[in-house]
């Protein structure tokens, strides 16, 4: 029997819904502030609205959804999930205690989990008859070895308070690793590949025989490389700094996620269409946040070539990395000596493969869907469920 899944993304203050195979969508933005709206594929236009909680928005998803798929043809819920720690390291299937263990987590992401929780509350209670699978951000990352994952910190606040790094972006470093791997026909067991998720969150994973070794975020989406408005790695001395200096807590909170980045070290914008725009008219501060951006990238990628102990391909993908070429090319400036041979023209056209022929390390444009790795994620763990059901009916019969 096909399974048509429902993948829910709680952001902090959004709502997004698709429905797959079908891939009917539906987003809710601005949770909370007067000017909200709701777009979705099979909307004329967006809709104004003002809604307050994830639990409104989600009711409204699902009465939309029904002018174009009845309730019941939707038979599994997939959820992402931003932090699963270290408890959860694949998707599971949801019930209560998993949801409050899911709860106690939200210290490590704040801004996340909470809204993760009640979008997955208000799922359960409006489809009680359907199986929920939790889908985590960080999962892909469980693999990271400790010297990559720990900080210079005394042991005990990694064993008591969970301070190390997580990583974000798994669920879309996975997808396209995966698809890098069928479009080389190799299997993905036996590649090194650096995989570039670059937008207004950007983040860099080493993935090494499948599995991810090192990655740019840490214990936030704060660190590693440059984002619209986020910092990325910094001088933890810098914030002593400003602290000393009476900065209060919020204050320094809303610089380094919201006034900082692309928009902090342009003065422009966060978007990096506008940034390009002044930098092509002249404007050096736009230019110099180019630079960065770039640059951080390039070291990145370097880094994760030296701990891999080689190179066979290198994907960029997400907003900038699928649209940007000449992000990706001043992200490979230098970097010949790696082997890496890239294709203007097939760059200039955005084509799935930018490098030459003589490439040693393949490069590729992969957008990413992580709606469609969920759903897939959501299948697998509803067929083992199923195929563990009867092996137990098995034993049984057997007994």
């Amino acid at each position: 029997m096909s399974t048509t899944v429902m993948v829910v993304n709680a952001g902090s203050s959004s709502l997004k819904i698709k429905v797959l195979p079908q891939r009917h969508s539906i987003t809710v933005e601005r949770l909370g502030v007067a000017n909200g709206y709701a777009s979705a594929s099979f909307f004329a236009s967006k809709v104004a609205l003002s809604l307050s909680s994830h639990r409104e928005a989600l009711a409204f998803c699902l009465d939309a959804l029904t002018e174009v798929l009845p309730r019941d043809a939707i038979t599994a819920v997939g959820h992402r999930v931003v932090h699963g720690g270290e408890r959860y390291r694949e998707p599971v299937l949801l019930d209560h205690a998993v949801v409050e263990e899911i709860a106690a987590l939200s210290a490590l992401a704040p801004l996340h989990n909470p809204a993760n929780v009640e979008t997955i509350r208000a799922t359960m209670m409006a489809m009680q008859d359907l199986p929920q699978v939790a889908v985590f951000d960080t999962a892909f990352h469980s693999t990271l070895p400790k010297r990559a994952f720990l900080y210079g910190l005394p042991r005990r606040l990694y064993e008591e308070s969970g301070l190390r790094k997580y990583g974000f972006h798994g669920t879309s470093h996975d997808y396209v690793t995966r698809r890098a791997a069928e479009q080389l026909k190799r299997p993905r067991e036996r590649m090194k590949l650096i995989s570039l998720h670059l937008g207004n969150g950007s983040s860099a994973a080493a993935v090494d025989g499948g599995r991810s070794i090192d990655t740019s975020m840490g214990f936030t989406p704060l660190d590693g490389l440059l984002m619209g408005t986020r910092t990325g790695e910094i001088d933890p001395g810098v914030l002593l700094f400003l602290l000393r200096g009476g900065m209060p807590y919020e204050d320094l909170h809303t610089l380094l996620y919201k006034d900082s980045g692309l928009l902090g070290l342009s003065g422009v914008s966060s978007d990096m269409r506008d940034i390009r725009k002044a930098s092509a008219e002249g404007d050096r501060a736009s230019q110099e946040a180019l630079e960065v951006f770039c640059y951080r990238i390039r070291k990145t990628i370097g880094a994760y070539a030296a701990v891999m102990g080689g190179l066979d391909a290198i994907i960029f993908t997400g907003g900038i990395g699928e649209n940007d070429a000449e992000v990706r090319r001043d992200s490979l400036v230098g970097l010949g000596f790696l082997g890496i041979v890239l294709d203007p023209d097939r760059n200039r056209k955005h084509s799935t493969v930018v490098s030459k022929l003589e490439s040693r390390v393949a490069l590729l444009v992969i957008p990413t869907d992580e709606e469609q790795l969920i759903a897939e994620s959501v299948r697998a763990v509803l067929t083992n469920k199923h195929l563990e059901s009867q092996d137990a009916f098995s034993k049984g019969g057997t007994g």
